[in-house]
């Protein structure tokens, strides 16, 4: 280990927050078992318990029409898009939010196109009408995207329909929409979507008006290792300022089925590999020092790639989602059922429990292993690194 990277190590493991400058050496030179050891060793301290959550939720999308012509998206429909284009009637959502409730499912995550017709009362209406027949229903809907066009469309200001869908029922915001919060990739990939500037105000006034949120990031296309730096820079300015943000997710970018997929593959772009996956969910893990949670994300990388990315700073391992169509679409998406999360948090060395979107657990096992309990789990699940053989100084 040289000695700029030692002395970066030696930050960490002393608790010191990285510049981004630094986190930018630490991407571009540590080898991946440093990340990982770092990464984890953050990951305890903030989770001292050898446990690791997931959710129960369902992925529900109301319309796919959409008129941001996003070159990644392989699941919007332009309006006039009859074969494709869709807006789910009422009947069918409450069909599909009570099968996730009749299998104990406690949240809906609903986003949706950027619909040039259905403006905020649709919204209101509906999230009211999904609390009055499931009032203990978490509503998780409606990203920073939809939320900027949705006050264009209705000529009102972000905060304000933040504010009519609170009161109707909204219970926190999803981070989807991030993508790469930096301006000159946004043009490229999304030139017609919410600005970083539109994504990050709209996100902080939902702070301001006391809703929780996750934040995202979509790595592995056209941005550089820089740019994922500066997102996360991005992030961690807003949380030091507000703390709204409940968790990290990053994803790679899914060629499939899209405009822009098929036009890097045409130019011999390949895709992300699990190690740039692991190598920057480590980075996000030790940078974002003010983040409690970092999910892993098995519906684009897979539950193996997620189970190891358990050792690599994430202690979530997402939603044991009944439908997922965003993903999916790409041709990506891993359906992985309730048995398969808990048999995979075991093998990485870890028990798992049941939580809400706020992180609680909710599991009738409680919060800590029961005693017996880690002996069926990995046998890394009870042991330390020590950091003075790791990092010697």
């Amino acid at each position: 280990m040289s000695t700029s990277l030692e002395s970066l190590a030696g930050k960490v493991m002393d608790g010191q927050r990285l510049s981004a400058e630094e986190a930018l050496c630490l991407h571009q030179e540590a080898d991946i078992a440093t990340l990982g050891l770092l990464a984890d060793e953050i990951r305890r301290r903030k989770h001292p318990q050898p446990v690791v959550t997931y959710i129960i939720d369902r992925n529900l999308n109301p319309t796919n029409v959409c008129i941001t012509d996003c070159g990644f998206c392989a699941f919007y429909a332009r309006p006039k898009d009859e074969a494709k284009a869709y807006v789910l009637d009422r009947e069918e959502i409450y069909r599909k939010i009570q099968e996730t409730v009749d299998v104990g499912g406690v949240q809906i995550l609903m986003q949706g196109g950027h619909h040039p017709y259905l403006k905020v009362d649709w919204f209101e209406s509906l999230l009211s009408d999904i609390k009055q027949r499931w009032p203990k229903l978490h509503l998780h809907a409606m990203s920073p995207p939809e939320i900027h066009h949705l006050a264009r469309i209705s000529k009102i200001s972000t905060r304000e329909v933040i504010r009519r869908l609170k009161a109707a029922g909204m219970d926190s915001i999803p981070g989807g929409g991030a993508e790469i919060l930096v301006e000159s990739v946004r043009e490229k990939i999304a030139p017609k979507k919410a600005t970083t500037d539109d994504w990050l105000r709209v996100m902080e006034e939902a702070h301001e008006e006391g809703l929780k949120t996750t934040a995202t990031m979509m790595f592995g296309h056209v941005e550089t290792v820089a740019d994922r730096i500066e997102h996360l820079n991005r992030l961690r300015q807003v949380q030091d300022r507000t703390g709204g943000f409940t968790a990290f997710i990053d994803w790679t970018f899914q060629p499939g089925g899209n405009p822009m997929g098929e036009a890097l593959l045409q130019q011999g772009w390949r895709k992300a590999t699990y190690v740039e996956y692991f190598r920057t969910t480590a980075v996000a893990r030790i940078f974002l020092d003010n983040f409690d949670n970092l999910q892993a994300s098995f519906v684009t990388q897979g539950g193996e790639a997620a189970a190891l990315a358990l050792r690599m700073g994430c202690n979530d391992f997402g939603s044991a989602m009944l439908e997922e169509n965003v993903v999916s679409a790409a041709g990506c998406f891993e359906l992985v059922g309730l048995k398969d999360i808990e048999d995979r948090i075991r093998g990485a060395g870890f028990v798992p429990r049941q939580r809400n979107q706020a992180y609680q657990i909710i599991d009738s096992r409680g919060p800590e292993p029961l005693p017996g309990e880690l002996q069926g789990c990995g046998a890394a699940a009870t042991g330390r690194h020590d950091k003075d053989k790791a990092f010697a100084r």
